[in-house]
């Protein structure tokens, strides 16, 4: 079995690898948070993504979860590296990505990610934008993206703490209901189809959506 020993909150884990790494036959979620910054990675300034992450992750998920975190600069071949190792050494079967997505230059993260995909999915994308296009106009400019690697899924996120709580979450009207779905409740039913654990989450946060055959009956007592 491999060990994991985690040396600061991040900073990568020491990894000792099995000779033969797969996903576990349980229900704990491993989820790789990576966040890409030139800036952030050098130490100019703190990053915000991982640390957001990890709140809302805290929040939202009633069932076994942990992480594995990333901090590296927008270097393509880097992220590219980075993606592999979680999904193939690390055995995330969910894997965020923050920062990178836009049209400048150093913006490959979305390159990154279809580089190591084995399928697309560009449902997660378009409904990321649908919902930054109720606050600013310029979530046209956004390019993120979402791809199925072997088990795993990996989605691109935005930058900023708040696009990516929103984006998540989605967006509720005065009276508390959902007026624009967030991806996060379509994510659960997709690591299942995938071949992860089952996902539960706290409703208050996000209500994870599967059709009435793929619902586990609630434990009892």
């Amino acid at each position: 079995m491999c060990t994991l020993r985690r040396t600061s909150p991040f900073s990568p884990f020491t990894f000792h690898p099995s000779p033969f790494t797969i996903h576990p036959m349980n229900d704990e979620l491993v989820i790789g948070l990576v966040s890409i910054s030139d800036r952030a990675s050098a130490g100019v300034y703190e990053d915000q993504g991982i640390p957001a992450l990890e709140e809302w992750f805290t929040a939202a998920l009633a069932s076994p979860w942990r992480m594995v975190t990333r901090l590296i600069p927008d270097e393509r071949a880097l992220i590219e590296t980075t993606l592999k190792e979680l999904v193939d050494r690390d055995g995330c079967h969910l894997v965020l990505t923050t920062g990178g997505t836009g049209p400048a230059l150093r913006d490959v993260t979305p390159e990154a990610t279809l580089a190591v995909a084995d399928r697309v999915m560009p449902g997660f994308g378009e409904q990321m934008r649908q919902v930054s296009l109720k606050f600013v106009p310029t979530a046209i400019l956004s390019r993120q993206v979402a791809v199925v690697r072997k088990q795993s899924l990996i989605i691109n996120l935005p930058g900023q703490p708040k696009a990516i709580r929103e984006t998540l979450e989605g967006l509720r009207d005065e009276h508390g209901k959902t007026a624009v779905s967030g991806i996060f409740a379509a994510v659960p039913y997709c690591i299942d189809l995938i071949g992860g654990p089952y996902i539960e989450t706290n409703e208050s946060v996000v209500k994870a959506f599967r059709p009435k055959s793929a619902i586990r009956p609630k434990a009892t007592n």
